[in-house]
């Protein structure tokens, strides 16, 4: 799967964490996010980018089911729409960048 597709998917599911949604969704984005992020960190590591590692790591571990971070609806509504921002700057940056080397 390619990262491209990996982050639009994590993006979408974080969009939709705004809408009053089951706990059991919010319970699977948490371990979506964990295994998506741990593999984004892995390529850029691979692909020597290691500051975006070092920033999915961390999204990872932000994300993690395991040992919760509690912030509360509102912040995580605001986490939720800065990463899938993020994500999505990602995928125009990564192509205009791949555009360029064409």
């Amino acid at each position: 799967m390619s990262e491209k597709l990996i982050k639009l998917i994590l993006a979408i599911l974080f969009f939709i964490c705004l809408a009053k949604m089951p706990y059991g969704y919010y319970e699977f984005i948490r371990f979506t996010a964990l295994v998506g992020f741990a593999y984004l960190a892995y390529k850029s590591y691979k692909d020597g980018n290691k500051g975006m590692s070092f920033i999915y790591a961390a999204l990872a571990i932000l994300f993690q089911p395991l040992f919760k971070i509690y912030l509360g609806r509102q912040l995580w509504n605001i986490v939720d729409v800065a990463v899938g921002i993020f994500l999505l700057v990602t995928i125009i940056y990564k192509s205009k960048n791949i555009q360029k080397e064409k």
